[in-house]
């Protein structure tokens, strides 16, 4: 399979679990004060903000209807704009076994939203001095020294044909999926292939990952392609080398505790297992995805973890858990360019650095398996986030430089600081909703309520 098709067939199920449509952006505008020390403690009404509550009531309605369906067991979301909650909704229950009704903390699988993340835990050290972005990647990994990159394959998925690495990847490439490195959500690239063979994901900690990744091809040669892969578990193993901590011990002790986001990590503990919600999988009748669920008993084709206990290794790609007030605090941080309560993560230019598109010009993908967008001038993406580059271009409403990405059982969220407005959408059901994607829907229907955006 080409290397773009291929990229469609992968990412396009991710996106679509995540809610996530890919949309554009451009230059930072810059965002009204907002009243950090009151960040999110706060509720405002609509029309307060710029919304009218009539128009708003269309997502609330959809949102509500999508739970009805049986699409998803259950559902929150979270709207802010200027630092204040204009909207916290639940919808239905955390598990259709107990019947419980959601409530507004429970904990969620977050995935790939872990991404973003490891991507804040990154520019800490970066702000430290520790590493710099056009660094080759085998100066904190040497163990990828000897990478080779695939070039032919049998029609039976093996590799026939390798050849040497023109140049390593470089932190930038790592930061934003044009490294070359596989994945292993799929099987239908050889290269993913082997990652499934030699369970680079079940590794049994983030050393051994690495270990078993530099014996594995790169798909095609640095900075050529786009290509959604394990390169923010990479940066994971890079934090807790340059640190000298724990991965999550980092995480805990620079970005979860100062931003008082209690309940993330990368498991719950027995005190809070019960909160976390069941995840489900659409059901499949002759090999079609109906939008009812059952619930879900692998996760790409491995068994689900048992979330009550420590994991074997700390996945920066897709290990975390959290709520929706918990990630809210860790947007409106973001949209605080890098501070909230008071405590700063990061400074201005760090956050806006995240925020800028690093594809080059020559790269497209397929983003929907048949049409070539250039990266930087459609979907754009920057360091361990999606950037909007020009969003009506793209057919999108919301803000320039809107900052998004996505879990694979369909959480969502995106940063929008042309507007000042972020989103927060939690569900748990993997590879879609059987349906619209909850992602594009919440954002159309998200501003075409803002009807004042001046206020």
């Amino acid at each position: 399979m080409h290397r773009r098709a291929y990229f469609a067939a992968t990412l396009g199920a991710v996106l679509l679990a995540a809610g996530v449509q890919p949309v554009l952006a451009a230059d930072a505008a810059a965002a009204p004060a907002k009243p950090e020390a009151t960040a999110l403690t706060t509720t405002t009404t609509p029309e307060a903000v710029g919304f009218d509550s009539g128009r708003l009531k269309k997502l609330d309605d959809y949102m509500a209807k999508t739970v009805s369906d049986g699409r998803v067991a259950g559902m929150t979301t979270l709207l802010a704009r200027h630092g204040k909650v204009v909207e916290f909704k639940t919808y239905g229950k955390t598990s259709l076994a107990t019947g419980q009704a959601m409530p507004k903390d429970e904990i969620f699988r977050i995935y790939s939203m872990s991404k973003p993340l490891t991507g804040v835990a990154m520019m800490i050290l970066f702000e430290q001095g520790k590493w710099r972005l056009d660094d080759p990647v085998t100066r904190y990994v040497p163990e990828f020294k000897n990478l080779k990159v695939m070039v032919e394959a049998d029609k039976d998925g093996k590799i026939t044909k390798v050849e040497d690495m023109k140049r390593p990847p470089t932190m930038r490439e790592i930061m934003s999926h044009t490294a070359g490195f596989g994945y292993g959500l799929g099987d239908k690239h050889p290269v993913d292939k082997l990652y499934r063979e030699k369970k680079v994901l079940g590794a049994t900690g983030l050393h051994e990952m690495i270990e078993r990744t530099a014996t594995i091809p790169l798909m095609y040669q640095p900075g050529t392609d786009w290509s959604y892969s394990s390169v923010v578990d990479i940066q994971g193993y890079i934090v807790e080398k340059l640190s000298g901590k724990p991965f999550g011990e980092f995480l805990q002790e620079n970005v979860f505790g100062p931003l008082k986001m209690k309940d993330t990590g990368f498991y719950t503990g027995p005190a809070k297992a019960s909160r976390l919600a069941e995840v489900y999988a659409g059901e499949r009748v002759n090999d079609k995805e109906t939008g009812r669920i059952v619930e879900a008993k692998t996760l790409f084709s491995g068994d689900m973890p048992d979330y009550a206990k420590p994991p074997l290794m700390e996945s920066g790609g897709g290990g975390l858990l959290s709520t929706t007030m918990d990630y809210a605090r860790f947007c409106q941080m973001m949209l605080n360019k890098g501070v909230l309560d008071g405590v700063r993560i990061l400074s201005p230019a760090s956050v806006e650095l995240m925020d800028t598109n690093v594809i080059p010009g020559n790269v497209l993908v397929n983003n929907n398996g048949s049409i070539g967008i250039r990266f930087n001038e459609a979907v754009g993406f920057g360091l361990d986030f999606m950037v909007v580059n020009d969003p009506r271009r793209a057919g999108s409403l919301e803000g320039k430089n809107t900052m998004s990405w996505g879990g694979a059982a369909g959480t969502w969220f995106w940063i929008d600081p042309t507007n000042d407005v972020f989103f927060v959408g939690m569900i748990q059901r993997m590879g879609g909703t059987g349906g619209d994607d909850l992602g594009t829907m919440a954002r159309t229907l998200t501003y075409q309520a803002l009807l004042h955006p001046e206020k």
